[in-house]
């Protein structure tokens, strides 16, 4: 993204931006004048990046919101939509690694949290952004798609059946270049555009949960998060990308995601299936 890009009046909300690739997407959104909302379950660790802004003069606020808590998420979009805030940008961003469990909701912990909460999150808020020109959503999604060749739809309220579970892991990456694709076909509406992106394999905290000194060294050779930061910025402010809709970017490229993500058939079920699981918390 160019460092002289003016972003005065456009207005950002970010979840996961405590840390990692979020934390310098907010920052560098802010630096060109960007209205930052950021969402995430503390506000303590969100502390540092808020007041990081202000220091060079910059605006953001903090919203409480668990994205593995449904009942949390809607709450937090109803907070926002009731402030009349603008918005022009949503980047889904927050994300956990793989393991074993089950949201409070009763989904499998990472397709719970990594997706079906921006899921309902999105939905929510999609009549604000239909307000403004050239809205976006942002998908952080994961080459992890291309390991999933088929959605096994009655696991999705089972805990993974491995510790690490890392197939489920992608599975909920899968499902957000899925959601982007089916939004881009008509779902999101005509002035908002959906892109998905990888951002790298990047030295970020999700890799804290590996074992010392596995994780450690891992990080070694892994992009810095400022490198990994770049496509999001790229998809979220870029204006190479304003008429594009339903791609995905790796390395601030459009490059073909796995076969499976881009079956309309398995979007639309996905849809469907989602659009039941967080029906209760639509009203």
């Amino acid at each position: 993204m160019n460092d002289n890009m003016d972003l005065v009046g456009r207005a950002f909300l970010i979840t996961g931006a405590n840390s990692g690739i979020g934390r310098i997407t907010a920052i560098e959104l802010a630096k060109r004048g960007g209205i930052l909302t950021l969402a995430g379950r503390s506000e303590e660790r969100t502390r540092p990046v808020l007041d990081e802004i202000a220091a060079f003069g910059g605006t953001a606020s903090f919203m409480p919101m668990d994205l593995g808590d449904l009942n949390s998420t809607a709450r937090a979009a109803k907070t926002f939509l009731d402030s009349g805030a603008r918005l022009d940008v949503l980047i889904n961003n927050a994300g956990i690694p793989g393991q074993s469990g089950l949201t409070k909701n009763g989904f499998e912990v990472t397709f719970g949290t990594n997706y079906l909460g921006p899921f309902l999150f999105t939905n929510l808020l999609l009549p604000r952004l239909r307000e403004v020109s050239a809205a976006r959503i942002v998908n952080v999604a994961s080459s992890g798609q291309y390991r999933i060749k088929s959605i096994d739809w009655d696991s999705l309220r089972r805990p993974a059946r491995l510790r690490a579970g890392f197939d489920e892991y992608c599975r909920s990456k899968l499902c957000n270049v899925l959601f982007t694709k089916e939004l881009a076909r008509g779902r999101a509406g005509a002035s908002v555009h959906s892109y998905a992106l990888h951002p790298g394999s990047v030295a970020t905290n999700i890799w804290n949960a590996f074992p010392w000194p596995l994780g450690p060294i891992i990080k070694l050779f892994l992009l810095s998060v400022k490198e990994g930061a770049r496509t999001s910025l790229h998809c979220a402010a870029s204006p190479d990308v304003a008429s594009d809709d339903g791609l995905f970017y790796e390395k601030c490229r459009v490059k073909e995601p796995a076969k499976l993500a881009q079956d309309k058939a398995v979007a639309a079920k996905l849809w469907e299936v989602s659009a039941e699981m967080v029906a209760p918390f639509m009203k």
